[in-house]
């Protein structure tokens, strides 16, 4: 073969790879890819604009902006409703296009319906929720951005239900561009709130227009294929998973708005930025979570052998990037603060390192709660939502008072652990799992690199290069130790050079 056709051969076999679905493994793999480009290149754009905002803004507009996001985050589970998720299942579940197509415009039809409520009660109702004076004057901004992501995200579900993650990564790093870009600009010629608030909707605008672009075909007419019928088995299914959704909710979003309500702006902003980090890394088992839930859902019902595998695979990639984390960022939190937001917000270190102990509970609770909504049992995932919901806001309305954010860190904690035991029990009653085997050789490479972490702060390195190597000692250890899921992300890899 000659050289020629040997390149050809190659950009072939790359193309098919990450352009076509053509078996579940490689499916997987691409799906897993793309979801890695987006949210990695995507989180990394906008964890520029956020470093560089908090920045100008300080401390204390920065927490009225983190306050004004929060509440957003909590109405998006209200437009969405569950809908999202249940579009994603049964869309994957369906084969006939105008089957497909039925449930896409009523779907889309509901979500609008579920959407003009939600903006209505930020604009009039959120200035009495809020005691932030500069959170009260963005609110209308905030009631656009909450429908462009509305929009952008319902796209999104359509996208997974196809497996074409190539699209979303697309949408999803434009999205964060334009942000970042725009950020940058209103910032410069205004660094205000209301300034970086206008930035954010006409970012999160384009970006609903990206992600709705490769559905065009499928969103000609919603009107005419609106189907009544199908509105109360969607609602049925939907709303356990919205409960549950708006119980998780108050699980991560309560911190912040209670340190708003109880503390002051200032201690927002703090908390914020030590959440942000933490939330940047929750992009692991989200992107391991949504690539393999077309497959979970197709084979939940007939193939446990298979599903079991999945699961159990994918816990082990999961506590093979938490467990490093979470050593790392115990021990380097004031290095990591002060490296990414400046010696301004020092005070939100003891927070940040608390919080990354929560990194393994959170890590295995994204995957368990996908795997418990394949197998359709929603209200397992109520109940979980649930206990964490509701013991965080005890805890936090106990502990911000006398301990501030250290306090709302202290109680994250204490709710992760308590929730992610139940939801292990439940999740192993639905599908019998096993991990342990899977961690007899990610613990002993965590402790190693944990001492070389030690060493290198003792001894004056900086927390990038600290990092760097720390890093490398990790993988190189995992490597000579031969850790199976290694060898299995090289095995799948491989049908790159087979393709």
């Amino acid at each position: 073969m000659t050289l020629k056709a040997k390149i050809s051969r190659g950009f072939y076999g790359v193309r098919s790879f990450l352009f076509h679905n053509t078996s579940v493994r490689q499916t997987l793999a691409k799906n897993t890819f793309w979801l890695t480009v987006s949210n990695v290149g995507g989180r990394l754009l906008r964890a520029i604009i956020i470093v560089y905002a908090a920045r100008v803004l300080g401390a204390s507009e920065w927490g009225a902006f983190s306050y004004a996001i929060t509440l957003i985050g909590m109405l998006t589970i209200v437009t969405d409703f569950g809908v999202n998720s249940i579009l994603t299942r049964e869309i994957t579940k369906r084969s006939d296009p105008a089957e497909q197509t039925r449930y896409l415009a009523t779907a889309l039809i509901m979500k609008v319906v579920l959407l003009a409520p939600s903006m209505l009660f930020v604009v009039f109702f959120g200035p009495v929720i809020t005691s932030l004076a500069a959170t009260r004057a963005i609110l209308p901004i905030v009631a656009i951005i909450l429908a462009f992501d509305t929009i952008r995200d319902f796209g999104f579900a359509v996208i997974r239900a196809h497996e074409k993650m190539e699209f979303e990564a697309r949408a999803f790093i434009f999205t964060n561009a334009a942000i970042t870009g725009l950020g940058f600009v209103f910032l410069a010629l205004s660094p205000t709130i209301t300034s970086f608030a206008w930035s954010y909707a006409v970012g999160t605008g384009l970006g609903a227009v990206a992600a709705l672009l490769p559905l065009r075909d499928h969103l000609r007419k919603p009107f005419s294929h609106f189907e009544r019928k199908l509105v109360r088995p969607i609602l049925a299914s939907a709303w356990p998973f919205a409960l549950s959704g708006l119980l998780g909710g108050l699980m991560i979003s309560t911190d912040v708005l209670l340190i708003g309500w109880l503390r002051t702006a200032e201690e927002v902003g703090f908390y914020s930025v030590a959440q942000r980090v933490v939330f940047f890394l929750y992009l692991i088992p989200g992107v391991l979570a949504t690539s393999i839930f077309p497959a979970l859902a197709r084979t939940a019902k007939h193939d446990a052998v298979r599903a079991r595998r999945l699961t159990e695979f994918t816990l082990g990639v999961a506590f093979l990037a938490a467990l490093p984390i979470m050593a790392g960022g115990w021990l380097l939190a004031p290095g990591i603060i002060q490296t990414l937001f400046g010696d301004a917000y020092s005070p939100a270190a003891p927070a940040f390192a608390i919080l990354t102990l929560t990194l393994a509970a959170t890590f295995a609770g994204v995957i368990l709660s996908n795997v418990v909504f394949a197998y359709d049992r929603q209200r397992y995932l109520i109940i979980y939502a649930a206990i964490g919901g509701g013991l965080n806001v005890i805890l936090d309305i106990l502990l911000i008072p006398p301990f501030g954010i250290i306090g709302s860190a202290i109680a994250t904690f204490i709710v992760q652990f308590v929730a992610i035991a139940y939801l292990w029990r439940v999740t192993k009653f639905v599908l019998p799992f096993h991990i342990l085997p899977h961690l007899k050789k990610i613990i002993p490479a965590t402790i190693a690199m944990a001492a070389i972490v030690y060493g290198l702060d003792a001894i004056g390195a900086s927390t990038v290069v600290n990092i760097a190597i720390s890093a490398l000692v990790y993988f190189a250890i995992l490597v000579l130790l031969r850790e199976p899921i290694l060898r299995e992300a090289r095995r799948t890899l491989g049908g790159l050079r087979g393709a």
